[in-house]
């Protein structure tokens, strides 16, 4: 069954708020039900895949970054991507006094730094130590080694439950040395780095 756009939204809505099966043309209420239940989108999550991100601060001097999964281009003209920051993450309390962020891709290589900014805390150790880097216009630390990279104004905060996004405009970017992408599927064995 194909859907129009209009079609889409009231079909999520009632998958999500009635549980009804998306397949079915019967009037709400008719159709499959189920009430939703804590963990009930999990099969959704699980089905997807996406790129993950190390995305990157400064302010006052205190250099930050975490590893990222919920980003995405936001706007066309002017370019802008929400980037989506835990609020438990050391990373959350820099990116919000920033006035810009850096958001890179990660090679499919690049699992050790992944690793990095994922598993391991700004609380506890300099992420940046080791690794090359350099100061982009914003502040914000940019990777030398990854498969892309944006950095951005940040012109607007959204509260998004336990993560904060961060939105912003595109300032400068490009291309990097490494190839493909690293995904969610690729760290489903990472534990988070940040305080429980």
């Amino acid at each position: 069954m194909r859907f129009g756009r209009a079609a889409v939204g009231y079909h999520l809505h009632r998958l999500w708020t009635c549980g009804e099966d998306l397949g079915s043309d019967d009037p709400p209420g008719t159709g499959v039900t189920a009430e939703w239940q804590p963990g009930a989108s999990a099969a959704f999550v699980s089905a997807i895949d996406y790129p993950l991100y190390v995305v990157t601060a400064c302010a006052g001097g205190e250099m930050s970054g975490c590893l990222a999964g919920f980003v995405t281009q936001a706007s066309i003209d002017p370019v802008r991507f929400l980037v989506c920051v835990s609020k438990v993450n050391h990373t959350y309390g820099v990116a919000r006094r920033s006035r810009g962020l850096g958001v890179h891709l990660l090679g499919s290589d690049q699992r050790a730094v992944a690793s990095l900014f994922g598993e391991q805390s700004g609380d506890q150790i300099d992420k940046f130590q080791g690794i090359a880097w350099s100061t982009g216009a914003t502040g914000s630390p940019i990777l030398s080694e990854c498969a892309a990279w944006i950095e951005g104004n940040v012109v607007d905060l959204i509260d998004g439950g336990d993560h904060e996004a961060f939105l912003i405009t595109v300032t400068a970017g490009g291309a990097g040395t490494r190839p493909g992408r690293f995904m969610r599927t690729d760290a489903t064995d990472f534990e988070a780095g940040h305080p429980q």
